[in-house]
């Protein structure tokens, strides 16, 4: 039974509350500790995430680093791809000082100077938008293959890092169930993926993945 209220000349009253006991506090303060854990411990590799399928085409982020692209050449040598596509849109700025124009065309340039063979090699220029580049990128690339070569049944995506998650989330929302969408994520080489937290670069890398992996998912 509740306690009945009471009330001095109208003036005080009691009331009964609901309170936490010891074992209560120690219940969050361990679901706590567990939060700290997994975001200290799993985050990384959770967005840095890795998981190829059997495909035709390797499609290669046009905006990753040189040796990102090395990874590329990497690991299409070591499968059986019929081809690599490059995928970016335009720099945005300093046009006028490069003949590439796109990420697409200079990450293809890149891919040769390395010793990629260029028959092999699609840059695929994507829409210049404001957000949701990811997305318009995917739709792109799929209406290429679409159009030149609509016998593809499975895709990997290579990504650099903590974006390969996000990447491989938004190219499943486009290609499947047509066309399968693997993933491989090129290493971190910035910083040790084991204590990212340690470094200003990994830490940035990872808690702005995070917000940008929740905002694909929810909106």
């Amino acid at each position: 039974m509740p306690r009945r209220q009471t009330r001095l000349w109208g003036l005080i009253s009691r009331k009964a509350r609901w309170g936490l006991t010891i074992r209560g506090w120690l219940g969050i303060l361990l679901a706590i500790a567990l939060l700290f854990f997994l975001a200290l411990f799993k985050l990384q590799p959770f967005f840095a995430h890795t998981a190829p399928i059997e495909a035709e085409v390797l499609i290669v982020e046009g905006w990753i680093g040189d040796e990102a692209l090395k990874g590329a050449i990497a690991e299409y040598e070591s499968q059986s791809y019929e081809l690599l596509i490059t995928a970016g849109s335009d720099f945005g700025r300093g046009e006028a000082l490069t003949e590439f124009k796109n990420f697409a065309n200079l990450s293809r340039a890149s891919l040769v100077a390395f010793g990629f063979d260029p028959k092999k090699i699609q840059p695929i220029r994507t829409p210049v938008v404001q957000r949701d580049r990811t997305l318009n990128s995917a739709g792109a690339v799929k209406k290429w293959l679409k159009l030149n070569m609509p016998q593809v049944t499975g895709v990997n995506i290579y990504s650099e890092n903590v974006h390969a998650r996000r990447s491989w989330l938004v190219y499943r929302k486009v290609f499947e169930p047509e066309i399968g969408v693997g993933v491989i994520a090129h290493p971190a080489l910035t910083y040790d993926p084991q204590r990212w937290w340690a470094s200003s670069d990994g830490f940035k890398r990872v808690i702005a993945e995070c917000i940008s992996y929740l905002y694909t998912v929810f909106l």
